[in-house]
């Protein structure tokens, strides 16, 4: 068979030679309130309004059935990944088995890739994280090797490089880094979410990208809370005259949660700090930490992930479950006293809900989102006095408050809105299928 371009294909590869309108996304995990996942979940809406329609390839879903394809391999949590993580990263050699294991699952996946693609008649792969940081090393093999072998239009949408991780620094894995996280194929586009990513991509591997930011929908305001959400401050224990200070991130080393332990101790105010999320798959180790700063300074923190998920529902001993976006509007503070971030989603959540946000200066922060103009509290690196009197004076007076959420709305608007998500989407599908609408 030949294509439009006369190019002759395989025979098992002719079905793939179609262009269609059907988008492929394909990640470790698309589920959950993991940046990642949310941000797919985003770029899938824009590619239906522009007339596509969206199909999903993960180790874990949440997803349409009728649209999701299912492979437990592609998981980064799935115990033969795990292994082959755990032997290639923090070591100088890896054994022959690990060879082994990495090309037997490869082969697996990337099958699954192809019934995939030809199940759903899918015409473009949409590659969240997965050939960016090598959670999942014959994922990111089988991908590569799949593109290079039909020629498929691509676009690697790229969160965090594993150059940026200090974990990954030293491995035995490097031949497959450089073949794969990221591949230098030509029916790739390639998509960072800040600048720093853009310029070291290129420098790394020689590589040009297209810097699109992380959205949220500012062109619709949230909702007001529901009824469902009205005992939300008596579920979590704060009481009336007490401040919910909330910081919306999972309990993990670089999110500097002792920083908002610290400030909440020196205001010197009635308040409580809610953490909305578990430690997840870093370990325990760091919890244990907050959980001993808190009592150390005599602030009340409140681990809350067991009533916080995706969807609303109960425990089973009969508790409510709340999502976060039900909390935002009950909150009196945001603390994002981060070491590092990728972009900085629950910078953005808060500018949406009209929160106050207190922020470390991060690099990205300072290179891509201060410049827009924001009114934010700054820490950098530490809490100041000045920061802590910021605080009070916002707190204490409700126009200061109002004045300043408002106008982080407005600047958010013009830049991380929907609609210019998808004016750089159109820009990606000229580029990746210009034949396409």
């Amino acid at each position: 068979m030949k294509t439009q371009n006369n190019t002759i294909l395989p025979a098992d590869t002719c079905a793939l030679a179609v262009k269609t309108n059907n988008v492929g996304f394909v990640s470790t995990r698309l589920a959950g309130t993991d940046g990642v996942s949310l941000e797919a979940e985003k770029w899938a809406k824009v590619f239906e309004k522009q007339g596509f329609t969206c199909f999903y390839f993960a180790g874990e879903l949440d997803t349409p059935p009728d649209r999701s394809y299912l492979v437990e391999e592609a998981h980064f949590q799935h115990p033969d990944i795990k292994d082959i993580h755990e032997n290639s990263f923090g070591v100088s050699l890896r054994g022959r088995f690990i060879t082994r294991k990495i090309y037997t699952i490869k082969r697996k996946i990337k099958d699954h890739l192809y019934k995939f693609i030809e199940k759903f008649n899918i015409g473009l792969l949409v590659i969240e994280n997965a050939v960016t940081i090598p959670l999942n090393i014959p994922l990111g093999i089988a991908i590569t090797e799949l593109i290079s072998e039909v020629g498929m239009p691509a676009i690697a949408h790229h969160h965090d490089f594993y150059w940026e991780r200090q974990a990954f620094l030293k491995n035995a894995v490097r031949e497959y880094l450089s073949l794969a996280f990221p591949p230098n194929l030509p029916t790739i586009q390639h998509v960072v979410i800040n600048s720093e990513g853009d310029n070291q991509l290129g420098l790394r591997t020689g590589i040009s990208s297209t810097f699109i930011p992380n959205v949220m929908d500012f062109e619709n305001p949230p909702l007001p809370p529901d009824e469902y959400t009205y005992d939300i401050r008596h579920s979590l224990g704060i009481e009336d005259d007490e401040l919910l200070v909330l910081q919306p991130t999972r309990v993990v080393k670089r999110k500097g949660i002792e920083h908002a332990i610290e400030l909440v101790n020196r205001l010197g105010l009635k308040a409580k700090l809610v953490i909305s999320h578990a430690s997840g798959d870093e370990g325990y180790a760091y919890e244990q930490r907050v959980k001993e700063y808190s009592k150390l300074l005599n602030v009340n923190t409140l681990f809350v992930s067991r009533i916080i998920n995706e969807e609303r529902g109960y425990t089973k001993d009969g508790k409510k479950i709340y999502t976060l976006e039900d909390i935002y509007p009950y909150a009196d503070l945001v603390t994002y006293p981060s070491d590092y971030e990728g972009f900085g989603n629950a910078f953005l959540e808060a500018v949406y809900f009209r929160k106050p946000i207190v922020v470390n200066t991060y690099s990205i922060y300072t290179a891509d989102i201060k410049p827009k103009g924001f009114k934010t509290i700054e820490l950098e690196g530490f809490v100041s006095k000045e920061a802590v009197a910021k605080t009070k004076k916002i707190l204490k007076n409700p126009q200061l408050k109002e004045q300043m959420v408002n106008h982080n709305y407005k600047i958010a608007k013009c830049y991380y809105s929907y609609s210019g998500l998808e004016q750089n989407i159109k820009g990606l599908i000229c580029k990746c299928i210009p034949c396409l609408p």
